[in-house]
């Protein structure tokens, strides 16, 4: 895809947007879809098109989804009004929301048999990963599909890679929060600890995460925790659904997972204290 297309971006929230604005300056035209208008402001302050869902689908050569939950992808898709039903035949469509599996696998099917190309393609990296290109996409789809989008995804991404068959992208990020959750009760912790001791946390923070304890987290979310920062980079409601959806999966496979279970727990009751639209490291709290 190094030509220029018509692209549509439904979902322009913390990552949505910077991911849609990447696309409108490679000049491909935008044209968006968000509940909130004011958040795809920016966007179209630069030329992008507000659309609804709708005439998005019957509009653009490719459409791509960053929404909230599986309901809302459910809704984007096979609504009336939504994507399976008003686009064009030969049309790609790209979904980077985290959702389930086999709904990946179901909006595979229908846009099959409507002549349509679809990608499950949850991302990881949060904010930061978004605003400068660098976010790991995990996609599950055809290969031929995939080949023709690669170049798209990867003006987005710096680690695109291919997993299998249709759900295997949302398998993969499944991977990824699993590993997430246990870590982030381990980086709280290991900040919360140096606080107790008397250690300069900052200090501490430059020792640790130039080791073996070193993740993408700890030098990306403790340096916020240290500075009292809790906004989202990642909605913590937001990770509730991922583990919720995790766990769902490892029960299909007879499969316990403990660590994900506690977190999920831990997080939950923060969500009940207010915190749900904070970002993940607000775990912290629980240690404060």
């Amino acid at each position: 895809m190094s030509k220029v297309y018509k692209v549509g971006f439904i979902g322009t929230g913390v990552m949505g947007k910077s991911m849609a604005s990447h696309l409108q300056h490679q000049g491909h035209g935008l044209f968006v879809y968000t509940r909130t208008k004011e958040k795809a402001q920016s966007l179209i302050d630069e030329g992008a098109v507000w659309c609804s869902i709708k005439e998005i689908a019957e509009t653009c050569d490719v459409v791509m989804t960053m929404v909230g939950y599986p309901s809302d992808v459910e809704e984007v898709y096979f609504g009336e009004q939504g994507l399976l039903n008003n686009a064009k035949a030969g049309t790609y469509l790209i979904d980077f929301t985290t959702s389930t599996p086999s709904l990946a696998q179901k909006i595979y099917r229908s846009a099959k048999e409507k002549g349509l190309y679809t990608l499950d393609a949850p991302v990881s990296g949060g904010d930061v990963g978004a605003r400068n290109a660098t976010l790991t996409i995990m996609v599950g789809g055809d290969e031929d599909v995939f080949d023709t989008c690669s170049p798209m995804l990867k003006a987005l991404g710096e680690n695109v890679l291919l997993q299998g068959q249709a759900g295997a992208g949302q398998h993969t990020k499944m991977c990824n929060q699993i590993a997430i959750a246990s870590n982030m009760l381990g980086i709280c912790e290991a900040v919360a600890y140096a606080k107790k001791a008397g250690l300069d946390q900052e200090n501490v923070l430059k020792s640790i995460s130039a080791g073996a304890a070193g993740s993408w987290s700890l030098s990306n979310l403790a340096p916020r925790i240290i500075n009292g920062d809790f906004e989202p980079g990642f909605f913590v409601k937001h990770f509730i659904k991922d583990l919720k959806i995790a766990l769902d999966e490892a029960e299909k496979m007879n499969f316990k997972m403990p660590g994900v279970e506690m977190a999920k727990e831990m997080y939950e009751k923060l969500a009940q204290q207010g915190f749900e639209n904070k970002g993940t490291q607000v775990l912290y709290k629980w240690y404060e």
